[in-house]
């Protein structure tokens, strides 16, 4: 077969049939000075390689950016190391202390220093138990938080939160393996799983902190305590049959004794809250 009817069969111009590739090997020198400036400096990636090569030789940036890349000399970054954490199923809580949900959110004051608000909820009563601010807000701090709850109400059969280091830290591991507290850490970036304290947290935005001015520190835990208060003792919930929380722990704890004198449980459960989701089922209601 000759050109002409190669090129007639194949549909392309003459000249394109013809054409062959000039650029091979017009880069080799490119290419071996590239290789032998990334041996030398390891740790240097394109950009401050580009930099070296133009003082030589100039070249586009983008032509020493594709040669790096085809060499293979781009830079190993390495892999962030996560916490892996198993999916465990959110089990009922059947009593108050049962379970305790632990978090933090931030805001800020008039002068715009940021501050951490500790806020702690006992997941069966959804009575708060904490809002403690501060500027900072250490594990050794949270510690104090959680001792000053227990000497008040008793210890917790567990607490969940998430792998923060204030609730990973050595202090806080050690501290629950003597109280002997189940710790309940949620999976990384499944904030749903720990549903209760996120559902709080965003009723204390929308009714506290979005609609106050703290002047400053001060001002700030008297406002958060008032709110505190009114949430526990007046404040309606929605799966409390619209009962304050407070309200609810009473008679739970009324029922609770009338029942084990009479040696009968019919009367704690009509008392029970909503039960608690599923962690396929968290993610489409949220209780509030």
């Amino acid at each position: 077969m000759s050109e002409r009817q190669a090129c007639r069969l194949l549909k392309v111009p003459a000249s394109s049939y013809r054409y062959r590739s000039r650029t091979v090997g017009r880069d080799e020198a490119l290419r071996v000075q590239l290789t032998e400036l990334a041996q030398q400096y390891p740790r240097y990636g394109s950009p401050r390689l580009c930099v070296l090569i133009q003082r030589q030789t100039p070249h586009n940036h983008k032509l020493v950016e594709r040669i790096y890349r085809q060499a293979g000399l781009a830079l190993r970054r390495k892999q962030r190391k996560r916490v892996v954490r198993a999916s465990v199923p959110a089990a009922a809580a059947q009593r108050a202390n049962q379970e305790w949900a632990l978090d933090f959110i931030t805001d800020a004051l008039a002068t715009g220093r940021h501050i951490r608000i500790l806020t702690v909820v006992d997941v069966f009563t959804r009575e708060c138990l904490a809002l403690e601010a501060d500027t900072s807000l250490g594990s050794l701090r949270v510690l104090r938080v959680l001792e000053t709850l227990i000497q008040q109400r008793g210890a917790p059969s567990r607490i969940r939160s998430d792998n923060g280091p204030e609730f990973t830290s050595r202090a806080y591991l050690a501290w629950a393996l003597e109280r002997r507290i189940d710790l309940v850490h949620i999976r990384p970036g499944k904030p749903i799983e720990n549903a209760y304290i996120e559902s709080f947290n965003g009723r204390l935005r929308e009714e506290c902190l979005n609609v106050s001015w703290f002047r400053n520190l001060f001002d700030a835990r008297r406002q958060l305590a008032a709110w505190r208060h009114h949430y526990n003792h007046e404040r309606p919930h929605s799966s409390l049959e619209y009962s304050t929380p407070k309200a609810f722990a009473l008679a739970y704890a009324s029922a609770g004794l009338s029942c084990f004198e009479a040696g009968q449980e019919g009367s704690i459960a009509a008392l029970s809250p909503q039960p608690p989701l599923s962690a396929e089922n968290l993610s489409c209601c949220i209780l509030k």
